[in-house]
């Protein structure tokens, strides 16, 4: 299991992946050499996977999002892994999660206009063997995602005028 110092170690890791070891080492009390080893180790065991986070509205090109709701007959002996599988292979679904309530699966799906995305789901998701049916809702904004602030605070107020 982890110890605490390990857990310490990966939340400030999970905060900003930028850190060095070196500054790493000055906020837990651990060697350079113990951390770049532990660091090494847990990316080998996909406990931590590198990836950025690109605010895309900033670029200037078209970019968009989908969260599509996926009902699902799953398959004896194997419930709902062999479809979540067989999903994620595709390149535009960017996750795949198992929920409880009124449906089974959520995808977010990524694409360059929003016919892309539906094109996506009428031509390759819902005619799937034991896809039930689909809902698609699209982000219209993200405000913020994995725990980062995607509008500054200064365009968050300017949005906020309003004038008589």
């Amino acid at each position: 299991m982890f110890s605490n110092e390990d857990r310490n170690l990966l939340e400030l890791i999970s905060q900003d992946s930028r850190q060095t070891p070196e500054q790493l080492a000055i906020q837990t009390g651990l060697s350079i050499g113990y951390i770049e080893n532990r660091i090494q180790q847990w990316v080998e065991d996909r406990i931590i996977i590198y990836r950025p986070l690109v605010n895309w509205e900033r670029t200037g090109d078209q970019y968009v999002s989908a969260l599509i709701e996926v009902r699902v007959i799953p398959q004896r002996g194997f419930g709902f892994d062999r479809i979540a599988k067989r999903l994620q292979k595709f390149p535009e679904i960017k996750a795949v999660y198992l929920m409880s309530g009124g449906f089974d699966l959520t995808l977010m799906i990524e694409g360059k206009t929003m016919q892309e995305v539906a094109l996506f789901v009428a031509e390759k998701l819902a005619p799937l063997e034991h896809i039930q049916s689909t809902a698609t809702h699209f982000v219209l904004r993200r405000y913020k995602q994995d725990g980062v602030e995607l509008m500054g605070e200064e365009e968050a107020l300017a949005r906020l005028v309003v004038s008589p």
